[in-house]
């Protein structure tokens, strides 16, 4: 009898122990510093190049389907490879694993400005450590592009990508899934009898049934993350403009200012930047209210990918997935270069900033081996010493 070359035993994932996968993920999310791009590279380097949990291949394959669903980048990638690596409960544990670390450092960082009325200091921080994270999703992005990127086809794509990026300021759906189509004609086998097309639907973006509840501040918020978790496209900040249009336009939830801290803790704290659900919740609603905040924004990108993994491990090696990965990790690397030309008129403002954020590249690249949080550590000691002395009066309010 014929075995179908996706079972073949050198095709099946090798399992790990879903404790080895929790212990992973708690760490990367408690040391875990820069954002999604910043997060995606260094799974990358320690699963790949370090604990070989997952090839070259597979990590591809994890971040261009997370680019081309909505939700968090990052905590997809984390999904995926946990469900490569642990199956169905492996998926759940070790991407709350991943998540609950930032949950509890951001849920205390609510309650403790809620209690003071404020944190002086998270604007300090913020002015020192953004700079360097625009350097950690530059050099991030290129060990990204080292990894997928292939030839000019896929190139060209990124340029057409990054370029409509900064035009929308914003990342557009269609982007992915038009770039994966370009995949499937290019690299695929449309033309010569390969895996139907209709296939590939099962990584079109889907959406919840998202209407407002009228029970409780509670059931709102859990409706409104949901939305953002389950139609927003993009990863970290570029977030921003949906979520400043419901919390602030919409619902009133939050004031200008208040809404800006939120944004600040997400970019300061380890793991995913859309961990600004968390400190949103507990500013509107405590502890309960960051609790359901933070399963609403995250919730939909167990689904998305808990649907998606299974087909595409079955059937990655065919041309036209290949093809879509392909087209799809393309645009994710151009969107990302141009979310980070948006990003960069929030956090550079002035020569210090211009200064700590070239400084943070060159350090990236000439020392390998320096730690994410040593390099977050050290430019929130610069913010802390430098911003009452220069009083910057853009930060904030860019």
């Amino acid at each position: 009898m014929t075995v179908a070359p996706e079972l073949l035993p050198s095709e099946v994932p090798q399992r790990q122990p879903i404790t080895a996968i929790i212990a992973y993920f708690l760490r990367l999310g408690t040391l875990g510093f820069g954002g999604p791009v910043a997060l995606c590279g260094l799974m990358e380097k320690e699963l790949v190049g370090g604990k070989g949990w997952v090839t070259r291949q597979e990590m591809r394959d994890a971040i261009a389907v997370s680019q081309a669903l909505p939700g968090p980048l990052a905590i997809q990638v984390g999904i995926y490879v946990s469900y490569l690596r642990g199956g169905f409960w492996g998926a759940w544990a070790g991407g709350w694993a991943f998540i609950l670390p930032n949950f509890v450092i951001v849920a205390a960082l609510g309650a403790l400005y809620v209690h003071f009325g404020g944190l002086s200091w998270m604007t300090a921080i913020f002015y020192g450590v953004s700079p360097a994270v625009i350097a950690l999703i530059i050099h991030s992005c290129w060990r990204l592009a080292k990894l997928g990127m292939e030839g000019w086809p896929q190139w060209v794509v990124a340029a057409l990508c990054f370029v409509v990026t900064i035009w929308l300021e914003a990342e557009v759906a269609i982007l992915f899934i038009g770039a994966g189509i370009l995949g499937i004609l290019y690299y695929g086998s449309l033309f010569r009898g390969g895996l139907p097309p209709g296939a590939l639907l099962t990584a079109a973006p889907i959406a919840i049934d998202t209407r407002e509840p009228t029970a409780s501040i509670l059931g709102s918020l859990l409706a409104f993350f949901l939305k953002a978790g389950s139609l927003t496209f993009g990863s970290g900040l570029v977030i921003v403009p949906f979520l400043e249009k419901g919390l602030v336009q919409q619902t009133g939830w939050l004031n200008g200012r208040e809404f800006l801290v939120a944004v600040a803790v997400g970019m300061l704290s380890p793991g995913p930047v859309v961990i600004t659900a968390t400190f949103v919740g507990y500013l509107v609603a405590g502890f309960w209210g960051s609790l359901v905040a933070t399963i609403g924004i995250f919730l939909p990108s167990f689904i998305l990918i808990l649907a998606v993994a299974p087909i595409l491990v079955r059937y990655r090696n065919t041309p036209n997935v290949q093809g879509f990965v392909k087209g799809a990790y393309a645009a994710a690397i151009g969107t990302i270069l141009g979310a980070c030309v948006l990003l960069g008129k929030i956090a550079i403002g002035d020569w210090l900033t211009v200064f700590v954020g070239l400084g943070s590249l060159a350090a990236l690249f000439l020392i390998p081996r320096l730690s994410n949080p040593l390099l977050v550590g050290v430019t929130a000691v610069i913010g802390l010493i430098a911003f009452p002395l220069l009083e910057p009066s853009w930060v904030m309010v860019k």
